[in-house]
């Protein structure tokens, strides 16, 4: 089993219950941090030291407060530590169930595991952390398929941003001006048009209502 671990996570209960899990399945040592910038610093340290961390457990959200930042989320962490040590055995622990984010961690991040939080999450998180140690991956039961072959998972950052504003029951219009004002490309009223036609077809969704249902029921927004 992992004889260092490290828990970021800046919700104080939900670390207890994750050091009650570390404890159980007699991890040697373990620390917790509550800022994604001490994580890196500690993880940093520890490779320097010569007494690496050999597993991160991180949420994703991280609520910001007086102390600035240069990490602010568990995403940005992940990024920049995959960058510099590879081989850091990574979990995400978090509420956050949105396939085309897991997907995205999953496979160009290369966390080792997802894990949700909820009446299970615990559980899962003992599976998960056996399970990475064993050099495979872990995902939640209710995101597994997030790494399905099925095509209809394959959109954008920008697709996702666009089906929630119309979600939102904003008109094209409205988009396009949201879009130009956040210099968010492309941001033409066409572009989007031909955006939203696409994804009608890509979705077999008869109209917009119909592909908001549809990315709803398949965990995108």
């Amino acid at each position: 089993m992992f004889s260092k671990v490290l828990i970021s996570d800046d919700l104080g209960s939900i670390n207890q219950g994750v050091l009650t899990v570390l404890d159980t399945l007699k991890v040697v040592k373990f620390e917790q941090v509550q800022y994604c910038d001490d994580a890196y610093i500690k993880i940093k340290r520890g490779i320097l030291d010569k007494e690496p961390y050999q597993l991160l457990i991180t949420d994703l959200s991280f609520m910001p407060d007086h102390r600035e930042q240069k990490l602010s989320s568990g995403e940005e962490l992940i990024k920049e530590l995959r960058s510099e040590y590879p081989e850091l055995k990574i979990i995400v622990y978090s509420i956050e169930d949105r396939l085309q984010k897991v997907r995205r961690l999953m496979q160009i991040h290369k966390v080792n595991a997802y894990v949700c939080k909820g009446r299970r999450g615990l559980i899962e998180l003992a599976d998960a952390i056996e399970s990475v140690y064993n050099n495979k991956t872990f995902l939640s039961h209710q995101i597994a398929h997030a790494l399905s072959p099925n095509s209809d998972l394959e959109i954008e950052d920008y697709d996702i941003e666009l089906i929630k504003h119309m979600a939102n029951g904003l008109s094209q219009e409205e988009i396009s001006h949201i879009f130009k004002k956040n210099n968010t490309s492309p941001s033409s009223l066409s572009a989007i048009e031909k955006r939203l036609n696409k994804l009608r077809i890509q979705f077999r969704a008869n109209n917009a209502i119909h592909l908001v249902a549809i990315a709803k029921d398949l965990g995108l927004i």
